[in-house]
């Protein structure tokens, strides 16, 4: 992450603090088997893919490991940055993602943030910015890259 400003996420961080280029990076967070049972079953990705365990099985599989789905990795990446927004945070606007590789049941994950795009909205008293959420595992692969737009409070003068 190449950036000319970087910040702490334990700051409340509203939209003034986001200038385009500034960069941060999340804790980290290890995905268990308890993870992938209860997001598949509260989600009801039934897929075999994520619920079946038998080792013939997977062999026949086209990924061998536990591997979880994308939506719990951008759920989990969304939980290590949101509550850094906590004070500031009007809306969530949308947001493009890729997946770049699967995610396995042991794997430890951080997400680093670049802001790409910043802009007052035409009240004045919030702004829009887009951060590069890039989804990183323990081995230093990234596996998801997602670009949420958010609106954000400005700072009280």
């Amino acid at each position: 992450m190449n950036s000319p400003r970087a910040l702490s996420l334990e700051l409340d961080i509203y939209w003034d603090d986001l200038s385009v280029g500034t960069c941060f990076r999340s804790g980290k967070r290890s995905v268990t088997e308890a993870d992938l049972v209860n997001f598949t079953n509260l989600t009801w990705l039934t897929e075999a893919l994520f619920t079946n365990s038998d080792p013939q099985d997977r062999a026949q599989m086209a990924i061998a490991g536990r591997v979880v789905p994308g939506g719990l990795v951008y759920t989990y990446a969304e939980g290590l940055i949101s509550s850094s927004f906590q004070a500031a945070g009007l809306a969530f606007l949308g947001a493009e993602l890729q997946m770049h590789g699967p995610t396995l049941v042991g794997d430890t994950l951080r997400v680093e943030c670049e802001v790409i795009e910043s802009r007052l909205t035409s009240r004045g008293d919030r702004g829009l910015v887009r951060t590069r959420n890039t989804v990183v595992n323990q081995r230093g692969e990234t596996v998801l890259v997602y670009t949420p737009l958010r609106m954000m409070r400005r700072r009280a003068e």
